[in-house]
């Protein structure tokens, strides 16, 4: 019995220290990492993370334009304008500008650091832009801009993108010199460091909205049209015309001008947009390499020119002298001048059909005949204008107190507005010589 016992006794120690040895294991196991046979152990090198971000370093000339160009494209996180590609000296504006590095090939250049979603825009089309938008030809400058600081330049990242880059530069030599032109001097080298350009030169544009783009593009593309497809300037080549070179790319001067002036744009003078590459046949005067540039053109031939914005009171007066001359219109509408009582004018306008009088430059409402009524004075008289067409402003010349008015589109005078009209109604007594004729049916 004794011996039973001790055998029983023995088992049951036995198998505890089994059990115990076993939860250990387990407990051993359960912390080790899970670990699928079927995962290739080289997987990461097999299949590598998607590059949601990538950089290309720009020069092409002044760097103003080029960063805001760049940045308008779909795709383009960011554009900042620096200085890269030199040595010797300080990075900043005043030291690459100075004269004695006008032509040190050791200067920096002015360039564009863009950064860039390789998902929403491939690096082909960014340098295809940037080859179509400025002269690649031209050693060490840009137009009127010029020195080693303006030379045009490929800073690259790596290995890749020089390859894209050359076989770019190769692809647009050929359009090039099918079009006449000479060797690319394009420089395409890796980068060695940018240099961020000083605070008051980042979104330059955007700070000075009263200026102009420079737009040295020669005109060339990569999906260059056939000649069949180009522009017809047969009709800029009679009568007068205005003629706005725009930009081919982005350019904030150009979309102001179009918003404060052009969109409301309906004078008798047609307004045509064309390319600086785009004025065949023209005999223009004024440097076309700065968007927007006005030019005012008369039979063929550039007669007023101007670069860079215009507001709209600026643009108005160019084309009152392009249009009115020295006449007694221009005073009127300019110097405050006043027609003569029962003027030639007048005497037209004063038994017109059924119709609106507009503004003599811009081509909008101000006056409407159901409104107009013969005061006798020998003026045009209204009781009301177009709402919205008139601004009005104090007068206090010639020892008189009056209510001036003014066009509310060019800002040229019209006359001025006095209480004694019909029925209690105000007298709008308005010069004929700046206003035009447009009947009704024609509206």
């Amino acid at each position: 019995m004794k011996n039973l016992l001790i055998f029983i006794i023995t088992v049951l120690v036995v198998a505890g220290l089994a059990f115990v040895m076993m939860r250990a294991q387990s407990a051993s196991l359960s912390k080790q990492p899970f670990v699928n046979k079927e995962k290739p152990e080289n997987l990461e090198q097999d299949m590598p993370a998607t590059k949601q971000v990538d950089t290309i370093v720009l020069g092409e000339g002044c760097f103003w334009g080029a960063e805001k160009r760049l940045e308008a494209l779909p795709g383009v996180i960011d554009a900042e304008v620096g200085y890269a590609d030199g040595r010797g000296h300080e990075p900043t504006y005043a030291e690459i500008t100075k004269s004695k590095h006008k032509s040190n090939p050791d200067n920096y250049a002015e360039v564009v650091k863009v950064t860039f979603n390789p998902q929403q825009i491939s690096l082909e089309t960014i340098i295809k832009d940037y080859f179509e938008s400025h002269d690649p030809t031209q050693l060490n400058r840009q137009g009127n801009d010029v020195g080693t600081q303006y030379r045009s330049t490929i800073l690259t990242n790596s290995p890749e993108q020089a390859k894209v880059a050359n076989r770019l530069k190769d692809e647009f030599q050929v359009l090039m010199s099918k079009a006449g032109y000479g060797k690319i001097v394009t420089v395409i080298k890796p980068l060695d460091q940018f240099h961020p350009a000083e605070e008051y030169h980042q979104d330059y544009l955007l700070k000075n909205p009263n200026g102009y783009c420079p737009d040295f593009s020669t005109g060339v593309t990569f999906d260059s049209k056939p000649e069949s497809e180009k522009v017809d300037n047969s009709s800029l080549l009679s009568g007068k015309q205005i003629v706005i070179v725009d930009s081919q790319d982005y350019c904030p001067y150009c979309e102001k001008f179009k918003k404060d002036v052009a969109n409301d744009y309906q004078g008798t003078i047609p307004m045509t947009f064309r390319y600086a590459s785009q004025l065949d046949g023209l005999e223009t005067k004024t440097p076309t390499w700065a968007t927007p540039t006005i030019l005012f053109i008369e039979n063929g031939t550039e007669t007023l020119g101007y670069q860079g914005y215009l507001s709209a009171k600026e643009f108005y007066k160019a084309l009152g002298y392009f249009k009115l001359g020295d006449s007694e219109a221009f005073n009127v509408a300019f110097q405050k001048s006043t027609d003569g009582r029962f003027c030639k004018q007048y005497e037209i306008f004063k038994d017109t059909p059924d119709g609106v009088f507009v503004d003599k430059l811009s081509g909008q409402p101000l006056f409407d005949t159901r409104d107009r009524f013969n005061s006798g004075t020998g003026w045009l008289s209204f009781t009301k204008p177009v709402d919205g067409s008139v601004t009005y402003h104090e007068d206090n010349s010639f020892g008189m107190q009056r209510t001036e008015l003014r066009s509310a589109s060019t800002g040229i005078h019209l006359g001025h507005v006095f209480d004694d009209g019909p029925n209690g109604k105000r007298r709008y007594c308005i010069n004929a010589t700046v206003l035009e004729f447009v009947p009704r049916e024609k509206l």
